[in-house]
């Protein structure tokens, strides 16, 4: 009969698969035993749980049938490797490097290992994201640094911790929709993470691939979607289903990491007395509580809106804040993040950022130009006169405020969206005071709400505005003949204006011929021209294009809803070096702003009309204004009319065409010198600007506005000493760099090693950089190794370097991070030589070494073993290498003190020791290998007592931490609910007051929940940290042999 195979315990060392895992759960199996097999198996089947122990394993788990997984068997070995042969110096420093590396631990609080793990330019300051994240149990944090300081990387280095720290897995990053493939790249070139983009085409490869019931959501860990996709049907009732069922328990989480780009696009929108959720508000409400860690990203996390605020909050971490209750400043400045430009200085005080200024590009504008102004603010005039009900009056300010913006943006533009105004007008039936008054106004106001709503994709844009216009037109009351004349007369200048240039574009020709193509030559400047509508942008590209200027791709067109290689293409071009990509002019909407990087080679930016809102005009800037921007000045150019004088205090008064476009102008200039603050002033500039072009209002004042804001500026100013927190942060990563031996010269020897082992070919010196490499081409998994090494642009392959500092300003080059695929294929083959067995092994796991006589007087010999601390539930909570070793004098073993053998280790020299000398230390090997593993073991033990004690301090912290969170939430509530009701409810629609009233009502669920919450908490974090086990692995030793006995 068959020896039954032993059952292991929880805690054991398994091998499965070929794998080592540590066993989490052990479970029988309740139904009686097949008579037919009793024979000649065990009388139950048990359901192992495991949990991967390796380097690479991410926190990897598995189930088996124990007794029908093949070649599962007990893992015992933990023997020192005999010295049947010796390794050279630099392999064995390479497989050590391999497993320090894979090490990680979730007490150590000062070791920072992502921005190692990245291929870009890391500024220090922006590691303060990752260095808060590894001393937070979970992490919620609100990056809401200033437009362009680089947000995305600051994103990647958390989500990378966490992975190397086994704490994230699955992860979704939802953003807008044209920055999808920029989040994918960045992510896979910039972080060696691969996501999947979600959405209708990988829905439908999906089904006819997988089937018709994969749930795209579930399919791979790491994914991106867009908001917008999310919030619709289909897309959100899948996820619903990925989701624990109605009463079953969300713990533990289904995911891990959620990302949130452009973060205030997500909270409930402001614009009345009190802001309403969003379909996009309540997306993110579905799916945020089933993720265990939040990073919301926003350069403008504050609306003006305290409800609005505190909504975003309480969906980063409902733990700390509540939707309507001020925000505890303590706790507020745990979880944000915020940097400004300004504050960010080199080591001599000096702006680390570009200068930004503001000029203007003067117009002469024709009287036919002026009298259509005239025009419309004389139609607009009559038609707000005597409006029949609110429904007409918010119809007609609509349409109006359109017009207007689309007069200012090109001939074209007005002509279109006046045709369609006049079509509905034309075909509407004559309406009676009676029939006016009946249209629902929610109709109306949905549509008008779906315009922003769809500003990611500019053809939607268009037909949702035409939509729009058409459903508002169709609520006016009958054309009198005195509009219906204007109509007639306004449309007739946009039929003979539309197809010629007309004076601003005549301008920006001529500053085109002056910076970009003086004297008929293409210099190497750059422009991007901005416009918020796409008929302008195909306008003026056909009017360019006339010029000339559009040949061999000088001018290209960036849009929102455009195919996603297109796209990229036109980003790879623009962000190309000019000697390598001929374009120079890029025309994009804002529809292709958000969130974009175009600053690698162009520093000039027009707006062609300026946007009424403030934050789309600081997105547009922000494309050229923000980090890896390298001219010392970014300007950015305002049409304004001749007369105009940023100099004088008193200008033109809005009404004639020249007085609109200063004001929209101070508005700007304004815009530009708050913007590290807009807040509630950018909303209320919004509003004054479309009172000034409806002819209600003469000034810009937000003198009211700016002081109310001061509030919500001391709210979200810490006192901080900016420059004090980048040095530590520098000193932390320097401590990280020396004690992991994270130098290029390291990493370029595992590659090397990693190669030789895996018998490909090796890296091919580059003849025009003695420190640059040609990746070959590699064989079988290896060949995916060369992915991203083409250059966006030109396609060609780059060279490769393993040095950040030589990479920093240049895109010729590709470095090679420890997270790039090329590394982390070499580190799992070097690291698999920890389990390897005779007969299967490409290291001897052994070297020898010589130092300096005055270092040592005898051979000593040093044994490196992976300490590995295992939590309750058997996930790793640290994980190290350690050293234990001792001289060998007189046949004997003399263990060497732990600042001893760090400096016999450090003063290795690259000598050659005879044959002779090898031979005698194998022949010894019985008389020191058992003292020498004691040495280990006690190392261990030594090493345990502390870790234990820093584990249960953090356990400690972690407890009294959530404590005093949910206690002090607890007592906001309280307050806030005692709080008198709004004196002015009687002001707020039916709309409001509902928010209001469920937003008072989850205030009082959530007051309930608490004393729950606190104990299950706490209940987690004892058990996460109770009883923790620690697993030695012994792996290599290396003999050092004094100088005069090599």
């Amino acid at each position: 009969m068959a020896t039954p195979t032993p059952i292991p315990d929880p805690g054991q060392l398994v091998e499965v698969r070929g794998r080592r895992f540590s066993v989490i759960d052990v479970g029988s199996s309740s139904l009686p035993q097949n008579p037919l097999t009793q024979s000649f198996t065990s009388s139950k089947h048990h359901l192992v749980t495991l949990t991967s122990v390796e380097d690479d394993g991410l926190g990897e788990e598995l189930q088996v049938i124990w007794e029908l997984e093949p070649g599962a068997c007990i893992y015992e070995s933990q023997e020192l490797p005999y010295p049947d042969g010796f390794d050279a110096p630099e392999r064995l420093d390479a497989f050590l490097d391999a497993v320090r590396w894979g090490a990680s631990s979730s007490a150590d609080v000062r070791s920072v290992q992502s921005p190692f793990r990245s291929g870009v330019d890391i500024e220090d300051y922006q590691l303060d994201p990752v260095v808060r994240a590894i001393q937070m149990p979970r992490v919620n944090l609100l990056v809401a640094d200033d437009v362009g300081l680089g947000k995305t990387i600051e994103a990647g280095l958390v989500a990378q911790e966490l992975i190397l720290r086994q704490r994230v897995q699955r992860i979704l990053i939802i953003c807008p929709s044209s920055l999808q493939i920029q989040w994918q790249e960045q992510m896979r070139d910039k972080f060696g993470l691969e996501f999947r983009i979600v959405n209708r085409d990988l829905m439908r490869d999906l089904r006819r691939n997988r089937g018709l019931h994969v749930n795209p959501w579930t399919h791979f860990p790491r994914l991106i979607s867009s908001i917008d996709f999310l919030k619709r049907d289909r897309p959100l009732r899948l996820f619903r289903e990925a989701l624990p069922s109605e009463g079953e328990s969300i713990y533990p989480r289904r995911f891990d990491l959620l990302i949130v780009d452009e973060a205030h696009n997500i909270a409930p929108s402001g614009g009345g007395n009190y802001a309403i959720d969003s379909q996009r508000t309540a997306a993110i409400r579905l799916i945020e509580p089933h993720f265990e860690h939040k990073l919301f990203l926003t350069a403008t996390p504050h609306n003006g809106y305290p409800e609005s605020f505190t909504a975003l909050l309480e969906l980063l971490d409902s733990q700390r804040f509540a939707r309507g209750v001020a925000p505890d400043q303590n706790q507020l400045q745990v979880v944000m993040v915020r940097r400004l430009k300004s504050e960010i200085t080199d080591w001599d005080g000096t702006p680390r950022f570009p200068e930004r200024q503001l000029e203007a590009i003067s117009v002469n504008y024709s009287d036919a130009e002026r009298e259509a102004n005239r025009l419309l603010t004389q139609y607009t005039q009559l038609r707000r006169k005597n409006p029949q009900n609110q429904v007409e009056l918010t119809a007609t300010e609509f349409v109006l405020k359109l017009l207007k913006k689309r007069l200012f943006s090109s001939p074209m533009a007005f002509l279109t969206t006046l045709e369609k105004h006049d079509q509905t007008l034309q075909k509407a039936k004559p309406r009676t005071s009676r029939t006016v008054s009946k249209p629902t106004p929610g109709i109306l106001r949905r549509q008008l709400d779906l315009i922003d709503e769809e500003f990611g994709d500019d053809d939607l844009y268009e037909t949702t505005t035409e939509d729009a216009i058409a459903t508002s037109s169709s609520l006016f009351r009958e054309l009198t003949s005195e509009e219906r004349t204007i109509l007639n007369r306004l449309k007739q200048w946009a039929e003979a204006a539309s197809p010629v240039p007309d004076s601003k574009a005549k301008e920006l020709l001529n500053w085109i011929q002056t910076y970009i193509k003086p004297n008929n030559q293409w210099s190497t400047e750059r422009v991007i021209i901005f416009t918020e509508y796409r008929t302008t942008q195909k306008w003026l590209y056909e009017l360019l294009a006339t010029q000339g200027l559009a040949e061999n791709d000088r001018l290209m067109t960036l849009y929102g809803g455009m195919k996603a290689e297109d796209r990229e293409r036109i980003k790879a071009a623009f962000q190309a070096s000019p000697e390598l990509s001929n374009v120079r002019i890029l025309l994009a909407t804002d529809a292709a702003s958000e969130g974009l990087d175009l600053q690698n080679h162009c520093s000039r930016l027009i707006h062609y009309e300026i946007p009424w809102n403030p934050n789309r005009m600081e997105q547009r800037n922000g494309r050229i204004d923000r980090h890896g921007q390298k001219a010392q000045q970014v300007i950015i150019y305002h049409f304004v009319g001749k007369s105009y004088s940023q100099q004088s205090t008193v200008g033109l008064s809005p009404g004639e065409l020249e007085g609109d476009l200063e004001f929209l102008m101070r508005a700007a200039l304004k815009v530009n010198n708050i913007r590290e603050d807009l807040g509630k002033v950018g909303l209320v500039i919004a509003i004054q600007v479309e009172e000034a072009m409806l002819g209600k209002r003469q000034t810009l004042d937000t003198t009211k506005a700016e002081k109310e804001s001061e509030p919500v500026r001391r709210l979200l100013k810490f006192e901080r000493k900016i420059r004090e927190q980048i040095q530590k942060l520098k000193e932390q990563l320097d401590e990280t760099r020396t004690s992991l031996r994270l130098d290029p010269t390291n990493i370029e020897s595992v590659v090397k090693v990693g190669l030789e082992l895996a018998g490909q070919p090796p890296l091919i010196p580059y003849k025009d950089y003695p420190s640059a490499f040609i990746l070959p081409p590699l064989k079988g998994s290896w060949a995916g190794c060369s992915q991203g090494l083409a250059h966006p642009h030109t396609g060609e392959i780059r060279p490769i370097v393993f040095d950040p500092d030589l990479t920093r300003g240049r895109d010729d080059l590709v470095l090679i991070h420890l997270n790039h695929r090329l590394v982390q294929m070499c580190l799992r083959l070097l690291r698999a030589e920890v389990w390897s067995r005779e007969g299967n092994k490409n290291l001897h796991r052994v070297t020898i070494k010589v130092v300096p006589n005055s270092i040592l007087e005898y051979p000593a010999v040093v044994a490196y073993g992976r300490l590995v601390i295992l939590g309750s539930d058997q996930h790793r909570l640290h994980e190290e290498l350690i050293t234990a070793g001792g001289t060998l004098e007189q046949g004997k073993f003399n263990p060497l003190k732990v600042m001893k053998l760090e400096n016999v280790i450090q003063s290795a020299i690259p000598n050659l020791v005879s044959d002779e000398m090898k031979e005698r230390l194998v022949k010894a090997w019985n008389q020191y290998t058992h003292p020498l593993m004691k040495q280990l073991e006690k190392r261990m033990g030594d090493r345990r007592t502390s870790l234990e004690k820093s584990l249960q301090d953090r356990c400690d912290k972690e407890v009294g931490d959530i404590k005093a969170i949910l206690t002090e939430l607890q007592r906001s509530i309280e307050q806030e609910l005692n709080e008198p009701d709004f004196v002015q409810l009687e002001l707020f629609t039916s709309i409001e007051k509902d928010q209001l009233e469920r937003n008072r009502n989850s205030l009082k669920l959530r007051l309930e929940q608490i004393p729950k919450e606190i104990e299950r908490e706490t209940t987690a974090i004892y058990s996460r940290f109770s009883n923790p086990k620690a697993r030695l692995f012994p792996i290599a030793i290396t003999y050092f042999i004094p100088q005069k006995l090599s």
